[in-house]
C-alpha cells in the first residue's frame, strides 16, 4: 500500500495499471480517514517512536479495480498530506462494516503496507459515503478481493506444483517424453503404447 503514490490524470482519476479494469467507482462524496501508527514506544529513550498515531482525513473519490482500491482527494494541493492512496487488494487484511450510535456508518479495514510506501504496520482505513449507502460497495469489494486472493493462490499453486527434475549431472536437466521405461517387455496393466 502506498500513500500519495497513485498516478493520476488531469481529472484526478487513477491511471490504470497494465491489464487493470475498473469494477466500480464513486466519483464524489467519499471521506477517507487513515490512521497510521507511529513506531511502538520503547522502554529506553534511545530510540523508537512515541507510540502515537497520525490521522489523515480528506474528501474525494474512490475507484475499485480488479487489482487495487484507489482514493484520490479533491484537495490535492502540494502540501495536502493525503493526495492519494493506493491499496492492492491482496494487502487488505480484514474489512468490517461499522454502525456507530452517533455518526455515519463506515467501512473499516486493516492493511498491510508495502515496503517504502510511507505507511506503518497496523495502519487502519475508514471509508464513509456522504450521498449513498455502503452495502453495494462493500459487497463488490469483498467479491473482487476474494477473486484476487483466489487468483493469487492459483498462481502460487501453479508455480509450486511441478518440481524440476535433473539427470544428476551438475546444471543439466533431462526432458523425458514418450512411453515409460519398460522392463522385460511388459507394460503396466491398462497402459496402451
Amino acid at each position: 500500500m502506498s500513500l500519495n503514490w497513485a498516478m493520476l490524470d488531469a481529472n484526478n482519476n487513477p491511471i490504470p495499471l497494465p491489464n487493470e479494469r475498473t469494477v466500480m467507482s464513486v466519483d464524489k462524496g467519499v471521506e477517507l480517514t487513515l490512521v497510521v501508527p507511529d513506531a511502538p514506544p520503547t522502554g529506553s529513550s534511545a530510540g523508537g517512536g512515541s507510540g502515537g498515531s497520525k490521522k489523515l482525513q480528506d474528501w474525494g473519490k474512490i475507484v475499485l479495480t480488479e487489482q487495487r482500491l484507489v482514493f484520490s482527494a479533491t484537495s490535492s494541493g502540494p502540501d495536502a498530506p493525503l493526495r492519494s492512496l493506493s491499496v492492492p487488494l491482496l494487502n487488505v487484511l480484514s474489512t468490517s462494516f461499522q454502525q456507530p450510535v452517533f455518526g455515519a456508518n463506515y467501512l473499516a479495514f486493516d492493511v498491510r503496507p508495502s515496503p517504502g510506501g510511507g505507511l506503518a504496520p497496523g495502519t487502519r482505513a475508514e471509508i464513509r459515503f456522504k450521498d449513498r449507502g455502503l452495502q453495494e460497495f462493500i459487497g463488490t469489494l469483498e467479491k473482487v478481493r476474494e477473486r484476487a486472493l483466489y487468483m493469487k493462490r492459483e498462481e502460487d499453486d501453479l508455480e509450486d506444483s511441478l518440481p524440476v527434475y535433473s539427470s544428476g549431472g551438475a546444471g543439466s536437466s533431462t526432458n523425458v517424453t514418450g512411453p515409460p521405461p519398460v522392463q522385460d517387455g511388459e507394460l503396466p496393466p491398462g497402459y496402451d503404447a
